[in-house]
This record gives structure tokens, C-alpha cells and sequence, in this order.
């Protein structure tokens, strides 16, 4: 049964407007907003959001859950990690479907479906990660797009797993091109990374800490330049992921001077987190290994900078977590065995509301690099996004008012740490609506797997 539901008394925040207006949800979408008091409405339910901000759900296009990496998997499933999700404010994830080695891109598409299908709080969507580029694939790209899996996942880093050479990339940004698909890329030397691993490791440097150190920013910088090159070369989009290196931003600042379609994305473990965090005592030091790496605490500077001058233009999270017992302990004495990936689907939201407390974003912008752009990047713009008439009804409550400590005790994630241990945030998602149902009421969760559906995906919208 569909319920009408009306939001009274907060501040609606988009990417556009911040607005004191009540808004009208029917049948899972918003159906009107209106100045306090000039409507008669009747509703079903009416949540008072005196006091609250009254925000679209949040959009995270960067996810892998269940994602099998290094001899092990990821630890949130579909049905955890969505539910942590929701818990967070995120209403939509586009996670990414792996094609095996020698396989079709559609096998690999219809396992993450099958993995996902009924498990989700939440709604989602899906990228390809192409990790074997030849003939057959390249023509299975255009059918995927036609099913709305419009992104192509391509990594310059993990030879002999995923990693893709030049010409293999050259082809798949060449086919994007022609068929309006968005190449992704994880842009790392890793050819020359895997020969400065080998060397560390035959000195002996094997502690956590090394990971950051092998992986450097120069040859972040010249793979996402290299990357610009072939897609100018290719006559394609791309849009760069997880920019962890002032070096990296400075090429995708250039790159958009020329005015070319060339787009990139950071997230919260990049702004928040360094190579401090990498170099804790013992083996502490592995909760946050992930690629691109933590870098020295003075890149944060450009990557909020970027952010606030729209060269970055969307925080993900690249949440991908490994608990630390058993899992993160797989590299004891051997760093390049620990799995690479953090959990933070969770804390986006939280961690990106105190950087509008710290002067970092305004609140539009908040709204705008983890909402709207994620939502019209990958095709899902104004359906996610945005609180507007017709928009699917994500809406979150927030209270901006209140304090919160960041802690595995109280995090809903499938792992056994939290990247963000002990930090005290300002503001808290209290309540979470997804197509109208909702699925956190009051801090309690109240949603279920199998409400979230499949969202198929429109091309990038910033692609005239």
C-alpha cells in the first residue's frame, strides 16, 4: 500500500536551492513542495522536521560489496552494506560487476545480479569492470549500455588481475566513444609500482607503512595524464577514480582548462585520513590500506581545493572493507598481501556535512558532490539526486545540530574496525526514506531486504 506522506518544517537542501518549503511524497515519489502553510494537505504520515535539514538520499557510485580481491571477499554483502548505507543517508549505490578473466562482460553482470537481486535496503546500479579487453567484449559493450550498465571499469594497476595495457585501453575509450559510455579509470602505474614493491620488500620493508610509500603520487600523476592523453586520442569521456594526489588533480585541472570531457572523483579517506594513519604502530597501520594509497597529510589541501573549484566533481567512497582479523592479516610480514579497500559507505555523509561545519564546502555543494553530479554523472538525474516533483522520494532528515563519535561499537558495516575510530562529527542522519518507504525512522532501522531495486542507468548527463 502506497502511503502520503508530508515533510513539514525543515530546510530542503539541493544542489540549487536551500528552501523552507514542505514537501508532498506520493506513490514512492515527491509530488510537490510548497511554502509552510499554503497547502491543505492531508497525509498518511507527517514527519515534523522542524529544526532539520531535509536533504535528497545520498548517491555513492563507488562501492564493492562481495567483492573478491586478493584470495578473499569483501565483507559487507549486498544486504549489510546497504543497510549500513541507508544507516548513513546513501539511498543509492552503483557498485561494480567484474567480468573474470576470459569470461563475457554479460557473466560477469548477471552474478553481481544475482548476488544483489533481493538483498538490497536500497536502491542500485551498476558499473563493469572490463577486466580482459578484446574483440568479443568490445562488442558486448553497446548491449550493456542498452541495459543500463553505461560506465566501463579500466585499471592501469594489478597486472596479471585486472590490469589493462594502452592499446587494450585505447580500444575500450574508442568504442565509449562512439557509443556514449563512460570509461572509469583506476589510473596507477602499477607496471612500475609492482618493480618498486619487489625492491621494497627484498630490503626488508615490509611493515604497512610501505604500502603508501611504493605506490607514489608521480606515478598516480603520470597514469591519470597518460589516461587524459588516450581519451583525447579516443575522442571519449573519462572520468577518473579515487584522486588521492595533489600531482593527479593538477592534470585533471589542465585537462578541463582545455575544456575537455575529463572528470574526477576523490573520497572521505583521501580528505580525512594520511600516511599518519598508515604508519601506526604494529601492524594497525593495515586498517587503512587501500589504492590510490593515503597520502601526506598537505595533499588534503588540493583535493578540497579541486572540490570547491569543481576540477573534482563527485566524493565516493570506494568502499570495499576487510576485516582486520583474518582478513587485513593476510599481509602480516608481507604488505603487499594485505587486501586493498576501507569501509566508508557508512560515513560519507556524516564526514562531508563536518566539512560544511569546518569551512571546507558549503552546504549546497555537499548536496551537489555526493547527490546531484553522482546522480547526473551516471544517469540517474533527477529520478536520484535532487528533491523536486517526480523525483523518486530519497529523502533524508538530518539533524545538523547534533554530535556524534564514529566507532565500530555503533557502525553498521560488516567489519570489525571503523577507518574513522573515535572521530567526533557534527551532524546525524535521523530519518531515511527510499521511494517513500521508510527505512530509518528515528535512528531505528526499519527497512528490509529486497526493497532496493535495480535502477538501469541513462548515459553521463554532462556528455552533450
Amino acid at each position: 500500500m502506497s502511503t502520503r506522506t508530508l515533510i513539514r518544517g525543515g530546510l530542503v537542501i539541493t544542489a540549487a536551492d536551500e528552501l523552507h518549503v514542505d514537501v508532498l511524497i506520493d506513490h514512492g515519489r515527491v509530488v510537490a513542495l510548497a511554502a509552510p502553510g499554503t497547502q491543505q494537505w492531508t497525509a498518511d504520515r507527517v514527519i515534523d522536521a522542524s529544526g532539520k535539514y531535509v536533504i535528497p538520499g545520498g548517491v555513492d557510485a563507488h562501492t564493492h560489496m562481495e567483492l573478491p580481491f586478493g584470495g578473499t571477499f569483501a565483507s559487507d554483502t549486498f544486504e549489510t552494506g546497504t543497510r549500513a548505507a541507508a544507516w548513513g543517508g546513501t539511498t543509492t549505490i552503483v557498485d561494480f560487476a567484474v567480468q573474470s578473466k576470459g569470461e563475457a562482460l554479460e557473466a560477469g553482470l548477471n552474478a553481481w545480479h544475482q548476488k544483489a537481486d533481493g538483498n538490497c535496503a536500497i536502491d542500485y546500479a551498476f558499473h563493469m569492470i572490463m577486466s580482459d579487453v578484446n574483440e568479443t567484449t568490445l562488442r558486448e559493450m553497446p548491449r550493456l549500455i542498452e541495459h543500463g550498465v553505461t560506465s566501463f571499469k579500466l585499471f592501469m594497476a594489478y597486472p596479471g588481475v585486472f590490469y589493462s595495457d594502452d592499446g587494450q585501453i585505447l580500444r575500450a575509450m574508442q568504442k565509449a566513444g562512439d557509443t556514449g559510455g563512460l570509461i572509469m579509470m583506476h589510473a596507477e602505474n602499477g607496471i612500475a609500482i609492482d618493480v618498486l614493491v619487489e625492491q621494497a620488500l627484498a630490503r626488508g620493508e615490509t611493515d604497512p607503512r610501505y604500502h603508501g610509500e611504493v605506490r607514489k603520487a608521480l606515478l598516480e600523476a603520470e597514469a591519470t595524464h597518460r589516461a587524459i592523453q588516450l581519451a583525447r586520442v579516443a575522442g571519449s569521456p573519462l572520468y577518473v577514480v579515487h584522486v588521492s594526489a595533489e600531482e593527479a588533480v593538477a592534470e585533471l585541472a589542465a585537462a578541463r582548462d582545455l575544456g575537455l570531457p575529463v572528470f574526477g572523483e576523490t573520497c572521505p579517506q583521501y580528505l580525512f585520513l594520511s600516511t599518519d594513519n598508515l604508519a601506526e604502530p604494529g601492524f594497525e597501520g593495515a586498517k587503512y590500506v587501500c589504492s590510490t594509497p593515503l597520502r601526506p597529510r598537505e595533499h588534503q589541501a588540493a583535493l578540497w581545493r579541486g572540490l570547491r573549484t569543481n576540477d573534482l566533481q563527485v566524493v565516493s567512497t570506494d568502499h570495499c572493507p576487510f576485516c582486520f582479523k583474518g582478513q587485513k592479516e593476510l599481509g602480516v610480514g608481507d604488505f603487499s598481501k594485505i587486501p586493498n579497500g576501507l569501509p566508508g559507505v557508512e560515513n560519507r555523509m556524516d564526514l562531508l556535512h563536518q566539512a560544511v561545519v569546518d569551512g571546507h564546502i558549503s552546504r549546497r555543494r555537499w548536496i551537489e558532490i555526493a547527490c546531484a553530479t553522482p546522480a547526473r554523472m551516471f544517469g540517474l538525474y533527477p529520478q536520484k539526486g535532487t528533491i523536486a516533483p517526480g523525483a523518486d522520494a530519497d529523502v533524508v532528515i538530518y539533524d545538523p545540530h547534533t554530535t556524534q563519535t564514529l566507532s565500530a561499537a555503533t557502525h553498521h558495516m560488516n567489519v570489525d574496525y571503523s577507518a574513522y575510530e573515535g572521530k567526533t562529527v557534527t551532524g546525524q542522519v535521523e530519518t531515511v526514506l527510499s521511494r517513500g518507504e521508510v527505512v530509518v525512522e528515528r535512528r531505528k532501522y526499519v527497512g528490509r531486504a529486497g526493497h532496493g531495486m535495480f535502477v538501469p542507468r541513462a548515459t553521463c548527463q554532462y556528455l552533450g
